[in-house]
């Protein structure tokens, strides 16, 4: 009975002994495993088994992408004017028994050697390229912290430039000379626009006397070939009668009597004096007697 209760006992301690050595490891995370206190080997992915009192876990390492705010850092320009940048830092594990033995504290390494590069490329630059190279100094941060973290399997994905504080003279001077630069600007676009602006009222000035002129010139083509269309009517009525008086054979009276009408419009009422042809004469004293039959 008591041999049977020892058993139940032995192996209940061994499925509690095999049990709590079990270990899955879960996604985006690596276990480092060392045996008897030597790197044995590293988990990924998956269901594992540790030798009981022999194999332990070193280390559980994110193999997630991780983000580092560094507080600000003071650095002198070229120019020697201080000022405070921080900066952020993207970084991921590749390796984590690297990562696991190849620095004993990688994070404030990396804040050290971030800081110290920091300094070293702002020194080579004056206030105004500082403020307009954040670009640069972003990859160049990057390129040396990522051969630098290498061999403690760190991967640096990119750096940013957070802040740039320079002292507070410094910003009052340069927002001085943003607004004067932004008044300055306002003051081209104004005068640009007045200067389009008379332009354009030239133009049109300029496109409406042409029009004017060219409306006068169609009008004074319009009545001069009106008048010239009259002169042709009378011409052609003038013409008109003589073919018909002369198709009508008139005697020298009915000649005569359409010259004393053509003297008679000649006049107009106001010629004081008229020299009357000698043959015109007779035929006017032939019209008097003709009146003066019809009379009686």
């Amino acid at each position: 009975m008591v041999g049977g209760i020892i058993l139940l006992l032995l192996i209940a301690g061994g499925i509690a002994i095999v049990a709590t050595n079990i270990r899955i490891v879960p996604q985006a995370q690596a276990y480092v495993i060392e045996r008897l206190g030597a790197y044995k080997g590293t988990w990924s992915v998956g269901l594992h088994m540790k030798i009981p009192f022999v194999d332990r876990v070193a280390r559980k390492v994110s193999l997630k992408e991780r983000v580092i705010d560094f507080p600000p850092q003071p650095v002198i320009t070229k120019d020697n004017v201080t000022m405070e940048i921080d900066t952020v830092v993207f970084f991921q594990i590749t390796d984590p028994k690297l990562f696991t033995y190849g620095s004993e504290s990688p994070m404030q390494a990396i804040e050290n050697l971030t800081a110290t590069t920091l300094r070293n490329i702002i020194g080579e630059l004056e206030l105004d390229e500082s403020l307009t190279s954040r670009e640069h100094i972003n990859t160049k941060i990057r390129i040396v912290l990522d051969e630098a973290t290498d061999p403690w399997g760190i991967k640096i994905n990119r750096v940013e430039v957070k802040n740039i504080t320079p002292p507070r003279d410094i910003q009052v001077a340069m927002e001085k000379q943003m607004r004067a630069e932004r008044e300055r600007r306002e003051s081209i676009l104004k005068a640009e626009g007045e200067k389009k602006s008379a332009i354009l009222i030239a133009e049109g000035n300029k496109e409406a006397m042409i029009l004017q002129a060219e409306a006068n010139k169609q009008s004074a083509i319009k009545n001069a070939e009106g008048q010239a269309e009259a002169i042709r009517m009378v011409q052609k009525a003038t013409a008109d009668g003589i073919k018909m008086l002369v198709e009508s054979n008139p005697n020298k009276e009915v000649i005569a009597l359409k010259s004393l009408s053509s003297l008679e419009k000649a006049a107009n009422g106001k010629a004081t004096k008229i020299i009357i042809p000698s043959d015109i004469a007779s035929v006017a004293g032939l019209a008097t007697s003709i009146k003066e039959l019809v009379k009686e």
